[in-house]
């Protein structure tokens, strides 16, 4: 077994146990299970896959950091999360923002997961196309989990209400898939030229033209 290997092992045992402390007594059973289903669905494909399709450190961290995020959440509900609580307190907001750092992840990791996808497996290069696709990417992905947002609360109407965490925000899906958006660019801009080089160093994708021509 590689040392990334076993890195990569640590994080989905982390991810696990986050997962069984936030099952201990949730505030609210079917907002749980709502918030956690990403990392249920991902985390298994990611170990089916592993071996036939394996992502750069980077992507990999950065799932786990989001899975994190997701399971903390879940436990508590995004509008009573604690350090939400703590930052409003803080700097005098009127609403918890936890879930605003939700959603700026929600942009900024699939952001480098569908950069690795499209570098690998299309014939994009990296330049404006890329960036405009994997930000269009991200916009999908947002824009289709307030779809779900929406789905569930026509089923479940105010019992819905805590998976939602619109405490009170008319603009609350605007400000979500905006946040998406800024997530997602910032990860391209912060993050892209690391990426690039994990790519090189792992054989998966070309160097990027300044690293060739040296």
């Amino acid at each position: 077994m590689t040392n990334e290997t076993r890195m990569n092992l640590a994080l989905l045992v982390t991810v696990a146990i986050a997962m069984a402390v936030s099952a201990y007594r949730p505030h609210d059973w079917a907002t749980w299970w709502l918030e956690v289903a990403p990392v249920l669905v991902v985390a298994p494909v990611l170990v089916a896959t592993y071996g036939r399709f394996r992502f750069t450190p980077l992507v990999y961290w950065l799932i786990a950091l989001h899975a994190l995020i997701l399971i903390l959440g879940a436990h508590y509900t995004y509008a009573r999360v604690p350090p939400g609580f703590w930052l409003q307190e803080a700097l005098d907001l009127q609403r918890n923002h936890y879930d605003r750092l939700g959603h700026v992840a929600q942009g900024f990791v699939p952001a480098i997961v569908a950069r690795e996808v499209l570098l690998r497996l299309t014939p994009l290069s990296r330049g404006a196309w890329l960036f405009f696709l994997v930000t269009c990417v991200c916009l999908a992905c947002s824009a289709f989990y307030e779809m779900i947002e929406w789905w569930v609360a026509l089923v479940a109407g105010a019992e819905a209400e805590a998976f939602l965490a619109t405490q009170g925000d008319v603009w609350d899906t605007q400000w979500d898939m905006f946040l998406a958006l800024i997530g997602a660019i910032a990860a391209q801009l912060l993050l892209g030229g690391w990426h690039d080089r994990q790519l090189a160093a792992h054989g998966l994708a070309p160097a990027p033209a300044q690293q060739q021509q040296r």
